[in-house]
C-alpha cells in the first residue's frame, strides 16, 4: 500500500505505461493546475509515456502579502530573499517533496526517470529539496527562481545528486525574483560542480516560449 500523501495532487499520464514522472511545482499563490497547459505543450513520446504530477502547496499566511492566506511552500517574510528565510517552511516542505518522490518510486518509477521541476517558490523548493533528495534523479528544472538555504547546500546536499543535470531559465527583467539571484545560484551550483543548463529571456516573471523549446529539448536529453 501507498503511504498517506500530505499533498493532494492533480495528476495525469500520457500513455498507460509510464516508464518516467515529472513532478511540477507551483508558485506562491498559485496551485497544481498552473503548469498543466506548460506539460500539455511537451511532446515527450520519444521517451515513452510520462506521468505528469502537480501537487498543491499548503495554504498558510504569507507575511510580504500582509499575512493574506494562500498556497505557498514556505513563507516569504520579505522583499530581501538571501536574508531573512523562513527555514522552518523551507524544511517542513522539503520532506513533503521527498514524499512525492518516494510515491513515484512506490509506483514503479525509478529515481533516475524523475525529473523534479518548479517555478518561483516551486524553483526553490526543487533546488533545495532535488539537491537533499537520497535517490539519483534524472534532473532539476527552475524556472524563475533561485536556492534558498544556499549557504548549506554543500554540506547537505546528498552525495546521490551531486552530479544532477539542471536546466535553469529566468527572465531579465524579472521584477519579483531579480536575475542577478538566478545568476548567483547558477554561479553557486556550477562552482559546487553541477552541469547547469542556463538560458535567459527577454520576460518579467513568467513562462516563454522559447523557454518551453530549451525544456522540451532538455527533457529529451535528460531522459533518454
Amino acid at each position: 500500500m501507498l503511504a498517506p500523501m500530505p499533498l493532494d495532487t492533480l495528476d495525469f499520464r500520457t500513455g498507460e505505461s509510464p516508464n518516467a514522472s515529472i513532478i511540477i511545482l507551483h508558485g506562491l499563490g498559485a496551485d497544481a493546475n498552473d503548469f498543466v497547459p506548460v506539460a500539455q505543450q511537451l511532446d515527450l513520446r520519444a521517451i515513452g509515456d510520462v506521468r505528469y504530477v502537480f501537487p498543491n502547496a499548503p495554504t498558510r499566511p504569507v507575511t510580504i502579502n500582509g499575512g493574506m492566506r494562500m498556497r505557498a511552500w514556505y513563507d516569504i517574510l520579505g522583499a530581501d530573499l538571501v536574508r531573512r528565510e523562513d527555514e522552518a517552511g523551507l524544511r517542513a516542505s522539503v520532506v513533503d517533496v521527498q514524499a512525492l518522490i518516494d510515491r513515484e518510486i512506490a509506483l514503479g518509477i525509478p529515481a533516475s526517470r524523475i525529473v523534479l521541476a518548479g517555478f518561483s517558490q516551486g524553483c526553490a523548493m526543487t533546488l533545495l529539496a532535488g539537491l537533499r533528495a537520497p535517490q539519483r534523479l534524472a534532473g532539476l528544472v527552475g524556472m524563475s527562481g533561485y536556492l534558498p538555504l544556499a549557504a548549506t547546500t554543500e554540506a547537505e546536499r546528498s552525495g546521490a545528486n551531486v552530479g544532477v543535470p539542471i536546466f535553469l531559465g529566468h527572465g531579465r527583467f524579472d521584477p519579483v525574483v531579480p536575475m542577478a539571484r538566478g545568476v548567483a545560484t547558477r554561479d553557486l551550483l556550477i562552482e559546487l560542480g553541477h552541469p547547469v543548463e542556463w538560458h535567459d529571456y527577454p520576460m518579467q516573471h513568467s513562462v516563454s516560449p522559447e523557454e518551453i523549446e530549451h525544456l522540451h529539448a532538455w527533457l529529451l536529453k535528460a531522459l533518454a
